[in-house]
């Protein structure tokens, strides 16, 4: 019998298939992981750009589930990541190891349950989620534009294999989706009538046989926090993009309580309790204690909210006895959908009268939902460690995981610091890249600091001259999504059409970077989604320009609640939650320049506190180690070098269809990802950029005009339509509305 093939002849054949060639990072990085799994110690990995950090840890995920019979985990934070793995990256690994190993490795992408139809919803199982629409089963095209997507809804029902909502193209907006779709709560789990055909319990039953799974933050989190079994036992688990854990695992547990909410909830349960109107009547007492409060945290619940959270809790737990189905009898989607929401508002009234030691309770006026009570934990760190960190191997790794020069930060938030923490190993292996040689950081240290009245003429000039001298090729990171809309406007009017400018909000962000990237004259403006999720390697993108520190902001709520909670145990709040929030976001926004070997650029800091603050030294530490100088006039020669001698643009990769499990599959085995498009396509109307993925309702159109009437800020609109901004901007533009922006960092 053959020996089994080695570590480093695994990772050799693999990075031969994908196209590259092996690097030390790499090498060291996997051997690591390997004795990570294999020693059972948890390992943090810092992994700079270029390292091919998903291969070192996929193939000894690979070659431990194949020894062992249990599935590996690997958990992103962006589906953007997520696509990466299944279509591009573990396809070609599993062809390449197959003969090595003997056997073809398998994976699958697993999702939460609104991901997927489903079937007893489809036949009218479940009561509608909107008056005044049919039900699914009676609907018919004549309904209006939500109907017509119900019928198509339906009919493609019929027809998926995978019931997954990423294979409907064109896609369906929200509203139409949720008339097809249940979440975890309002599933009947083995009592439904189409537990057999569910495209979940398929999806998640296949999943059982696989080697790796793929997931997200979230998912993960929830399964281990609640003990669900969502995902197959599994000895290994790799987080990427870890620098993002605290913040999504922060999101899965904050709960939030509204006047409406609790109406709803007896609303859905109003034809199968006789003590519906007692919640009805806690509700409107809710909204009203909360209305003339301000915005921000509560230290201490007011007597009239404290007594309207009692009533909503005692009188749901009146419906919820009504709601318990009598002995024998099984329960409809009526009643589970009724359970569902008098369970949640229960439970949240209930978590906010609790006023648990790390819970941090907010109130945040919305314009269209009211008064939102919200509650939150002020540090994730225990329940990480206990929940994540245990009965299994947790690799954690990302590009930025240092800060300021150690892993203590990020350990300390995970749990990973003090003394019941597990035993773990912190890693850094560096960059194939030579920072210094191929990058500059600048900082325009004779600005003025920035203020808050927005960007000065002083800055918006520095731009200019900038952009000018790089030929575009401009990337534009903003503190805030009115910051980058005035500046992309200015530039146009200074630019004319020698260098088009886009801005985030215009259109889908794929779209948009799919865009910068074809056209090196083109420059692209943007906020919190571009300082993370822009890959573009080559000459359409040598400039970054960062307009100042991307702090928190002083008002929010859980960092607030953080820095003080630190200072009052003697330590530095502002250096353990602001300057280090900051430090992640630069690290990451700078790390948006050099992709590969051969990329050249500058990062162009408009914000001279980056030299001259007391913090400024730990921010610097954080950056990747690029050649720092303060001198504008050879940036701008350099740039101008730089667009002299420019090579083409690298070619666009066009997304891939995708099922499930991965790259869209004949039946024979044979992939069909989507061809590289080197030629910019014909543009798309701005029409098409919203209706290809969200078709509006007259109603939704009606509802987006009286909110930019109010005033409304498009990052509201986003959670009232639930929705991407750049479809909701977009749409807007069609009607011809303007919607405010809010400040997202100060």
């Amino acid at each position: 019998m053959a020996p089994a093939p080695s570590l480093d002849e695994l990772l050799h054949a693999a990075v031969t298939a994908v196209g590259g060639s092996e690097r030390p990072g790499q090498v060291q990085m996997a051997r690591a992981v390997a004795a990570a799994i294999e020693g059972d110690e948890h390992l943090l990995v810092q992994a700079g750009t270029g390292t091919g950090k998903s291969l070192a840890y996929l193939v000894p995920a690979v070659a431990h589930a194949q020894q062992t019979g249990k599935p590996a985990v690997v958990a992103t934070a962006t589906l953007a990541l997520q696509a990466q793995i299944v279509d591009r990256d573990m396809p070609r690994v599993a062809a390449a190891l197959e003969p090595l190993l003997g056997r073809r490795p398998s994976y699958a992408l697993v999702k939460g349950r609104r991901n997927y139809v489903c079937l007893n919803k489809i036949e009218g199982g479940f009561p509608d989620e909107e008056d005044g629409l049919l039900s699914v089963g009676q609907v018919d095209a004549g309904a209006g534009r939500l109907g017509q997507e119900v019928v198509r809804l339906r009919e493609w029902a019929s027809e998926t294999d995978s019931g997954d909502r990423e294979e409907l193209v064109p896609g369906v907006t929200e509203r139409a989706w949720r008339q097809v779709s249940v979440s975890a709560p309002e599933c009947l789990g083995g009592k439904c009538p189409f537990v057999a055909d569910c495209f979940v319990e398929r999806a998640r039953e296949s999943a059982k046989d696989v080697d790796v799974i793929v997931t997200n933050h979230s998912f993960m989190a929830i399964d281990a926090f609640e003990g669900r079994q969502m995902l197959p036992e599994h000895d290994v688990l790799v987080i990427d993009e870890a620098h993002e854990l605290v913040d999504r695992v922060t999101a899965t547990i904050t709960d939030e309580l509204t006047g409406a909410m609790v109406l709803a909830a007896a609303k859905k349960a109003g034809r199968l309790s006789e003590n519906t109107q007692p919640l009805e009547e806690a509700g409107e007492v809710l909204s009203a204690a909360l209305e003339p409060i301000e915005d921000g945290r509560l230290l201490g619940l007011p007597d009239s909210v404290a007594l309207a959270l009692s009533r909503i809790r005692d009188t749901a737990r009146t419906v919820q006895s009504d709601l318990k189905p009598a002995p024998g009898q099984d329960v409809d989607g009526a009643r589970q959908v009724a359970r569902a929401a008098v369970d949640e508002v229960h439970e949240n009234a209930e978590r906010i009268l609790e006023e648990r030691e790390l819970d941090v309770v907010w109130l945040a006026h919305d314009q269209r939902r009211g008064p939102v009570l919200r509650v939150a934990p002020m540090s994730v760190a225990a329940l990480v460690r206990d929940k994540v960190f245990s009965d299994r191997t947790v690799i954690l790794t990302s590009a930025t995981l240092e800060l300021g020069g150690t892993f203590d930060a990020v350990a300390g938030t995970i749990g990973l610091r003090g003394e019941s923490a597990p035993a773990w190993q912190g890693l850094d292996v560096g960059s194939p890249f030579d920072y210094r040689r191929q990058a500059i950081a600048y900082v325009a240290a004779h600005l003025p600091p920035p203020g808050r009245d927005g960007a000065s003429d002083e800055s918006l000039d520095e731009i200019e001259q900038l952009v000018r001298a790089a030929g575009g090729r401009t990337l534009g990171l903003f503190s805030s999504m009115r910051a980058a809309q005035t500046a992309a406007e200015i530039m146009r009017a200074r630019l004319g059409d020698d260098f088009p400018v886009l801005c985030q909000g215009e259109d889908q962000i794929s779209t948009l970077v799919r865009q910068f990237a074809r056209d090196p004259r083109t420059c692209l403006f943007g906020t919190l989604t571009l300082w993370q999720g822009v890959d573009v390697p080559g000459s359409s993108c040598q400039l970054v320009v960062i307009d100042r520190i991307p702090f928190p902001r002083p008002d929010d709520p859980l960092a607030s609640a953080r820095s003080q909670a630190i200072a009052r145990m003697g330590g530095n709040g502002f250096m353990a939650v602001s300057a280090t929030h900051a430090a992640l976001r630069l690290a990451q926004g700078a790390g948006r320049l050099v992709r590969r070997g051969d990329d050249r650029g500058v990062v162009a800091f408009l914000d001279s506190r980056m030299m001259t603050a007391r913090y400024a030294g730990f921010l610097q530490r954080s950056l990747p180690p690029f050649w720092p100088t303060t001198d504008r006039s050879m940036v701008l020669a350099a740039l101008a070098r730089l667009d002299e001698t420019a090579p083409d643009p690298v070619p666009v990769e066009e997304p891939a269809l995708r099922s499930l499990a991965g790259a869209r599959t004949d039946r024979d085995g044979t992939e069909h990802p989507r061809p590289v498009a080197t030629d910019p396509p014909a543009a798309d109307s701005a029409r098409n950029a919203v209706t290809r993925g969200h078709a509006w309702t007259n109603d939704q159109d009606d509802e987006l005009r009286d909110a930019a009437d109010a005033g409304m800020l498009l990052e509201e609109l986003v959670e009232h339509f639930e929705l991407p901004e750049a479809t909701i901007a977009a749409r807007a533009g069609q009607l011809g509305l303007t919607l405010a922006t809010g400040q997202l960092f100060d």
